[in-house]
């Protein structure tokens, strides 16, 4: 019976995000959403705020499957919805893990750190969203990276692994600290210091200190990460000699998530001289880079285009 509720839900659902629905299959799946949010018995102490948690469902959703001009209602309502119904059957959590209260952490444009119960320290880039428990319990300490780049500070416990879940890879450490930069085509975890386990799709690698993942096109690969990125730029000053400026880029991008684009590709391999604070604005750092090399940063949105 669950299988059957399943398959008739993604199957309406697929049709309608392919913009196939009928108007009266639409109109079924908004009903059906409301109603089973709306008479679902959420716990507050265990679940946290309803509106919050579905929101932050449908921002998911719309992360993941890039359908940010296309607003479906139903799609926060029936995903909040459909976790109450696992959790009722006991799918979702195992036992021991389901009395962790789940806590959401969003940054706008600005970048910001949290600490977690047991003293790690997670520094999310801007536009970014995190998940984490109020309090860990159980034998793993598990979390989850939603959407944009964070940076890693885990506390160590050799009897309780701390798991992250980043879109389709996992990141297993016992205590060290690493970048997730998550975006909608790939995922890379970047080690700053001590050993990283990463898994996805049935592979599996080993992290050292310079050594990244990236996963892209289902297959996950061992790289040599940029000597530029083994730093945690969103708590200290940058001061970057003489780097090529597709480095400088690189670091711009995940502190800021933003994209640059460039007319004259040539450029990125010229040496500057950058000081970024580290509360610096965008505009500021972009100035500075303006005066060395006379390149024009005109900012539309979240991109950067560069002339």
């Amino acid at each position: 019976m669950v299988k059957k509720i399943k398959h008739s839900l993604e199957y309406l659902i697929d049709k309608s995000l392919r913009k196939q629905a009928s108007e009266t299959e639409e109109n079924l799946l908004t009903n059906f959403a409301l109603n089973e949010y709306k008479t679902s018995k959420w716990d507050e102490n265990l679940m946290g705020n309803s509106q919050e948690v579905s929101q932050n469902i449908y921002e998911g959703i719309q992360f993941r499957t890039g359908k940010k001009k296309t607003f479906k209602p139903y799609l926060k309502y029936i995903a909040a919805a459909s976790l109450l119904f696992l959790v009722g059957l006991g799918f979702l959590f195992r036992p021991g893990v389901a009395s962790e209260k789940q806590l959401t952490f969003k940054t706008s444009d600005v970048p910001k750190s949290i600490k977690l119960s047991d003293g790690s320290k997670i520094y999310l880039a801007a536009n970014s969203l995190f998940q984490y428990p109020e309090q860990f319990e159980g034998d793993e300490r598990k979390v989850s990276l939603i959407k944009g780049n964070a940076f890693f500070e885990i506390a160590k416990d050799k009897k309780h692994p701390f798991v992250i879940t980043s879109g389709e890879i996992k990141t297993k450490v016992l205590g060290t600290s690493f970048h997730i930069q998550l975006s909608k085509s790939k995922c890379e975890v970047i080690v700053v210091t001590g050993k990283v386990n990463v898994t996805a799709k049935g592979q599996s690698i080993d992290l050292v200190r310079n050594e990244k993942a990236l996963f892209e096109g289902r297959k996950l690969t061992r790289l040599q990460a940029d000597k530029s990125l083994l730093i945690n730029w969103y708590t200290s000053d940058i001061a970057l000699n003489e780097t090529p400026l597709e480095q400088v880029i690189t670091i711009l991008q995940y502190k800021y998530d933003v994209i640059f684009q460039f007319e004259n590709k040539s450029v990125l391999s010229a040496p500057v001289t950058v000081f970024i604070e580290k509360n610096a604005p965008l505009e500021n750092v972009l100035q500075q880079i303006n005066y060395i090399t006379n390149l024009n940063f005109n900012v539309y949105g979240k991109t950067v285009k560069v002339n």
